[in-house]
C-alpha cells in the first residue's frame, strides 16, 4: 500500500532547551506534546495515536501516555535509535490509512548533558569525602545479553570510532578529503548563527576545524555532533483534518526504511542503509533527487551527511567530498540547502537522537517559517533522512519525503 497523501503532518514543535537541569524526561516530552498540539491548534483529548521510542522512560509509550493523560486507540514503540522518529511518521501515516489512529503525536525527549554532569558532581563529590565513585561517564552499561559484544567490545568499538572507520575507508576508495568534510560543518555553522538556541552558534572555517583537535583518525573534534537536552514532537493526520486546521498542509509523499548490519561478515563500509531507504522513498512519491529543495540529512558526524547525500541519490558514489565543497550546502548560496537550524553539528542533538529535529525543520522549511537568511525560497519539496545505530555496524536508515500543498 502506498502511504503517498494518506497523512499530513500538522504540528511540529521543538525544546528550545539545550540544558534541562530541573526537568525529568517525562517533563520534557510533555512538554513538546504541549508545543505540537498548540502548534497544530489541537487539544490532548485529540490524540488517539502515540509514537515513541527508547529514550521515553519507564515502558515507554504506556508511560507517557499515562503521564500525558491519553487515551489512546493505536501504541507504537519501534525503536532504532536516532532514526526513529522519522519511521515514526511513515508508521503513523501506515496507522492513519488503516484506520487504526486519526490524529497521531510523535515524541522524543532526554537529558544526557544535564545527566553525565549530575554524575561528574556525585564523582567530584565522592572524591572530596573520600568515598569511591563511580566513573562519571557510564551513563549506560552495555546489554550482558547482547550476542554481538564477546566479539566487538574487545576491540573498543566507540561511536566515534566506527563512523571514523567509515571515514576512513571513503577517503582510502574515492579519495575524500578533510577538508571536503569540514566544509559539511563550515555549511552547519553558518546557518546556526541565525538560531538562536543552537549551541554553537559561532561560524567556523575549514581551516579551524582542521585544527581542531583529533577524537579518532580522521574525524577532529568540530567533525562530531554537540551533546544535548531537550526533544521535539510531531502531530501527524488524516488529510481530511489537516484541511480543516488553519495550518499549511504538509503531505506525506514518500516514506522508506531500510536496516544494515554486520552481513555474515560480507561488510562493505562504503554504503549505508539509506541506499536502500532513500530509492523506496522517491519511488513512493514519485520524485527523483533533483525536485528536492531542501534536505534534513543526519549529521552525528560530517561523514554521516556525506555517506547520506551519495546514498539517496543526490550525487554518485564517490562524489560526496566533491558535492558538499565550497559551501555547497549553504542556504542561499548552493546547491541543495541543509540542516538550515544548524542541525546536530552546531544546534541540538536532543537525547542523543537526531531524527525529530530533522522532520521539524523540514517543516519549518515548507511552511516558510525557517530563519529569513537562510529560508529557501518558495520550498515546496523537502527530504528528511536518519541514520539510528552506528554506520560501521548495525543501523536503520528512514527517509521521508514532503510536498507543501
Amino acid at each position: 500500500m502506498s502511504l503517498n497523501g494518506k497523512a499530513c503532518i500538522v504540528g511540529a514543535y521543538e525544546h528550545p532547551t539545550r540544558l534541562a537541569e530541573n526537568r525529568s524526561v517525562l517533563r520534557l516530552h510533555a512538554d513538546v506534546a504541549k508545543g505540537a498540539l498548540a502548534d497544530a491548534g489541537l487539544a490532548k483529548d485529540d490524540i488517539d495515536g502515540y509514537f515513541c521510542a527508547g529514550d521515553a522512560p519507564g515502558l515507554g509509550t504506556a508511560t507517557v501516555a499515562e503521564y500525558l493523560g491519553l487515551k489512546l486507540r493505536h501504541l507504537d514503540s519501534t525503536e532504532c535509535g536516532g532514526s526513529a522518529p522519522i519511521l515514526h511518521v511513515a508508521h503513523a501515516a501506515e496507522a492513519i490509512a488503516a484506520g487504526r489512529c486519526n490524529i497521531a503525536l510523535i515524541t522524543l525527549a532526554g537529558r544526557p548533558r544535564a545527566a553525565l554532569a549530575e554524575a561528574q558532581a556525585r564523582a567530584a563529590a565522592a572524591a572530596a569525602d573520600g568515598r569511591p565513585a563511580k566513573a562519571p561517564l557510564a551513563l549506560k552499561a552495555p546489554d550482558p545479553d547482547a550476542p554481538e559484544l564477546a566479539f566487538e567490545l574487545p576491540y573498543g568499538p566507540a561511536t566515534q570510532n566506527l563512523y571514523a572507520m567509515v571515514a576512513k575507508r571513503h577517503m582510502h576508495e574515492f579519495g575524500t578529503t578533510s577538508e571536503q568534510l569540514a566544509w559539511i560543518k563550515v555549511a552547519a555553522s553558518q546557518h546556526a548563527q541565525h538560531n538562536p538556541h543552537a549551541l554553537l552558534r559561532k561560524p567556523v572555517t575549514v581551516e579551524e576545524v582542521l585544527a581542531s583537535p583529533l577524537v579518532s583518525d580522521p574525524l577532529r573534534r568540530l567533525d562530531c555532533c554537540v551533546m544535548s537536552d531537550g526533544g521535539g514532537a510531531l502531530i501527524v493526520t488524516r488529510p481530511e483534518i489537516a484541511r480543516e486546521l488553519k495550518r499549511p498542509q504538509i503531505v506525506v509523499r514518500g516514506t522508506g526504511e531500510a536496516q544494515k548490519h554486520g552481513m555474515g561478515g560480507q561488510v562493505d563500509l562504503t554504503y549505508s542503509a539509506a541506499a536502500w531507504s532513500g530509492p523506496r522513498a522517491f519511488a513512493e512519491a514519485g520524485i527523483t533527487p533533483a525536485d528536492i529543495q531542501y534536505a534534513s540529512l543526519y549529521d552525528s558526524f560530517t561523514i554521516t551527511v556525506l555517506m547520506q547525500l551519495e546514498d539517496l541519490g543526490f550525487c554518485r558514489k564517490g562524489e560526496g567530498g566533491r558535492f558538499v565543497a565550497d559551501g555547497n550546502l549553504i542556504s542561499g548560496q548552493g546547491r541543495l540547502p541543509f540542516n538550515t537550524d544548524g542541525g546536530g553539528l552546531c544546534s541540538n542533538h536532543p537525547a542523543n537522537r537526531g531524527g525529530v529535529t530533522k522532520v521539524i525543520e523540514a517543516v519549518r522549511q515548507l511552511r516558510g517559517e525557517a530563519h529569513p537568511a537562510v529560508q529557501v525560497p518558495g520550498c515546496a519539496w523537502a527530504l528528511a533522512s536518519g541514520i539510528g545505530g552506528a554506520l560501521a555496524s548495525r543501523h536503520t536508515a528512514a527517509t521521508l519525503i514532503l510536498e507543501r500543498l
